[in-house]
Parts: structure tokens; sequence; C-alpha cells
């Protein structure tokens, strides 16, 4: 098959088809992880985005199904430099190609994704739409409409993607240890096993719960999970937490972060080209000490906004941006990366889920 990947700024690349034939729309963004696909492609958060990895080959362990953190490809299309159909490892139980065909997610291979990282660094991620059809060769009419349906697409922005991936009822996982009650903005597999694995008592609510349910299931801590999209689309997990904030102890994972900080009064802005890749620096404030961290995320705290309202606690070594904060008279603590990782490191899982076997009734 063959495939072409059209961008809003007139950018129009050819290669290989392969997953399923078809079309996808969204944003195209970058990741930076050198293994982790399978985490990656089911990870919610990529929700309403094309993804992109720069690692050159992609493919070569194949797909096992234990690292999926969801049910199924979360993302809309897969962009890579060098796909193989050849995979050898002892778990794998298909290749990739079986893999996005069998989800009907579109893929090209055989880009220059080295030049379409730097584009995307320098000009903004773009609106991108991925074309794979089964000709032998690509007719200049459907070049023509993939540029036309990469600039027509809304905006991030304005979609309800998180919708799109929260749970549609509530569910409980019992365990003997403290209660917690998880929003479901799109929360990935692994941050559910950390709490599992630490016995917690788990209640999982939909992103549409209401103050009443929460507060029913008598948690002595609220989590905000990870999650696609623009926070300032969580309009009931903001009034949410407005309700509960200083009632119990709140904590947030990277949209969590995002929708908390905006229900406190501070401001969130959407970045250049985003952090996503399993080895963002971020450096605590009070100690010093700089840890590796996996993140996933194309908003961010404004920081400024957020004087006298929160404590800073850690930024990116990078970039200077918001990575963690505190309120401590309300009992609140947000990390912006992922500590369950998935993929990447687990420099700080223990240090946060630690912390959330802490909070007390």
């Amino acid at each position: 098959m063959k495939a072409i990947l059209a961008l809003e700024d007139g950018t129009v690349v050819e290669g290989v088809g392969w997953g399923a034939e078809g079309i996808a729309l969204g944003e195209l963004v970058f990741a930076t992880p050198f293994t982790g696909y399978e985490e990656a492609l089911t990870d919610p958060s990529y929700r309403g985005q094309i993804l992109m990895l720069t690692y050159p080959l992609v493919g070569n362990y194949g797909v096992s199904g234990a690292r999926f953190q969801s049910d199924s490809i979360k993302v809309e299309g897969f962009v890579v430099r060098e796909m193989c159909d050849t995979p050898s490892h002892y778990m794998s139980k298909r290749g990739i190609d079986d893999f996005l065909r069998n989800e009907g997610v579109p893929a090209i291979s055989g880009v220059d994704t080295r030049m379409l990282t730097i584009k995307t660094r320098r000009y903004g991620t773009m609106k991108a739409c991925l074309m794979v059809e089964p000709e032998r060769g690509i007719r200049e009419e459907a070049k023509a409409r993939a540029l036309e349906l990469a600039r027509a697409q809304p905006d991030i922005s304005d979609l309800d993607l998180i919708e799109q991936v929260t749970c549609k009822t509530g569910y409980r996982i019992p365990g003997s240890g403290k209660r917690i009650a998880v929003i479901d903005l799109g929360v990935k597999r692994n941050i559910i096993e950390n709490l599992r694995k630490r016995d917690f008592d788990i209640f999982v609510f939909p992103a549409t719960v209401k103050k009443s349910e929460i507060v029913n299931s008598e948690p002595d801590a609220l989590l905000l999970s990870n999650g696609p999209g623009d926070p300032k689309r969580a309009k009931n997990a903001m009034s949410v937490v407005k309700e509960l904030a200083g009632t119990i102890p709140i904590f947030g994972i990277c949209l969590g972060l995002q929708v908390i900080a905006l229900a406190l009064g501070c401001d969130t802005y959407k970045l250049k080209f985003g952090h996503r890749g399993a080895n963002q620096p971020v450096k605590d404030l009070r100690s010093a000490r700089v840890y590796i961290t996996a993140q996933n995320h194309g908003f961010a705290v404004d920081k400024d906004s957020m004087d006298g309202i929160v404590e800073l606690t850690q930024i990116n070594a990078n970039d200077g941006t918001v990575e963690a904060f505190e309120e401590s008279y309300m009992g609140i603590k947000c990390v912006q990366y992922h500590p369950e990782a998935s993929p990447g490191p687990w420099d700080t899982e223990k240090i946060f889920f630690d912390e959330l076997m802490r909070v007390g009734r």
C-alpha cells in the first residue's frame, strides 16, 4: 500500500502504507522513547493525535499485549521511519502491522521522521492528515484532498476527547488499604496497577462524576488521572475539584494536574510542541535533585498564574515549565510527568504513590 502524510503548512510526504487502509486526522506529535510502542499506542492521552516516533526502527519485538495501557489503540495514526515486520521476542504474539490493521489504524513508514521532528520543533505542532490507499501510486488529487482535510479539521482544543476515553460507568477494585477515588480522564492501566499493588481500595469514576458520588464512596484521597486534549475542556472535573478542595487530599497526574490548577484559579496554555518521551529531566526545587521522567502532554500550567495560589515545587530542567506544585493547607499535590512510566523510567514512582499511602481520613 501507498501512503501520504500532509501537514497544514503544505508539507506532503509519501511513504509505505501499512496497518489499516483509510484516513487519520489529528495533530502530528513526536515522542522520543527507544522502546515502549505498545504502551504509547494504547495510551489514552494520545487521543486526537497522529503519533510519530523519533527512534528509527519500530516493531522489532512485536506485540505481546502485556503492556497495553488501555483496551485498544488510542492514537489516530502512526508514523515511523522503518517498520519491522519480522519481530523476534519470546512474548510476541503478533506483528505491529497486524495489530494496527486489526484495530483499524492507518500507519506510514519510509518517511524522514528526523525532518518532520525538526519542522515540528521549529514551527510548532501542526494538524495533519494520514492517508493510506491500496493504489500502487498516490494520485495528485489524493494529495490535494489530504492537505485540504489536514487544514479543515478542528483544533484539538475544540474537541471533547476526554469523553472518548473515560470509562462509561464507575467500578471498584477492592483492597484492604486506604480508599482512593480516581476520576478517569483517560487513566492508564499502570496508574491503576500501582494503586492495586499497594492494596488501595480503588473507586474509579467517569469524567462526568458528581461530587455526591465521590463523597458517598468515603475516600481518603482523590486522584485525577492523565488524559487527552485541552484541560479547559474538563469543566465537570474542575467543578468537582472546586467543591472538594480542602475537604480531602487531592492528587493529580499530567492532565489531572492541569485541571486542578485551573480549578484553583491558575491558567494553562498550549506548548509549542509538547513534552513526549521517556527522558524528560525534572528538577526538584527543594532538594536540587534531578529526576528523569516519562511525559506525554501538550499543555502546561502558566507559572506566573500560580503566584499566591500554589507552591511550585518542580520544574522541567530543559525549559523551566511547571512539573509539580503543592497546596499544603488543602492537601493538594500534583505532578505533570507520569510517575507510573509505561513507557519510561521509574525514578518517581515510589515517591508519588508512597505519598498517597500516607493520607488518612
